[in-house]
């Protein structure tokens, strides 16, 4: 299981992130995730292994944004550490995802993109598939 939220608006988007985050919170402990898309090009996120108070305390000097996703955490693909905890990016770091449920063929997946290459940096299924999505 897990929470997700995303919020695009006219209001700053991290702190609508975060109180959806707390309201979803029961619905995953293990680590919970922030991507925000300031107006600046690039993505700024944060993760952090634990409940959503231990991602808010690593959240220094955010960027004013309108955009944005976030994710709360119980772990299937990998261990409970914060390379494993959402949301995960594409090698270029343009598509940020978070992501509920399985990806049946992930080590498929997995083996082709290693093939071809591309460097995998978490043991989720997620990161498989923003890299996929980063790739095409």
């Amino acid at each position: 299981m897990c929470g997700i939220v995303g919020y695009v608006g006219h209001r700053d988007a991290l702190p609508v992130l975060l109180e959806g985050l707390r309201r979803l919170e029961y619905r995953g402990y293990d680590s919970a995730g922030v991507a925000l898309r300031p107006a600046d090009p690039g993505l700024w996120i944060r993760k952090s292994v634990g409940r959503v108070s231990d991602l808010t305390a690593r959240l220094e000097a955010p960027p004013a944004a309108r955009l944005g996703i976030a994710h709360t955490r119980w772990a299937t693909h990998g261990g409970v550490t914060d390379g494993n905890a959402h949301p995960h990016t594409d090698a270029a770091g343009r598509v940020a995802l978070v992501h509920n449920g399985v990806i049946e063929n992930m080590t498929q997946l997995k083996g082709a993109l290693e093939k071809d290459g591309v460097r995998l940096v978490s043991e989720t299924d997620t990161e498989v598939l923003a890299q996929l999505i980063g790739r095409y």
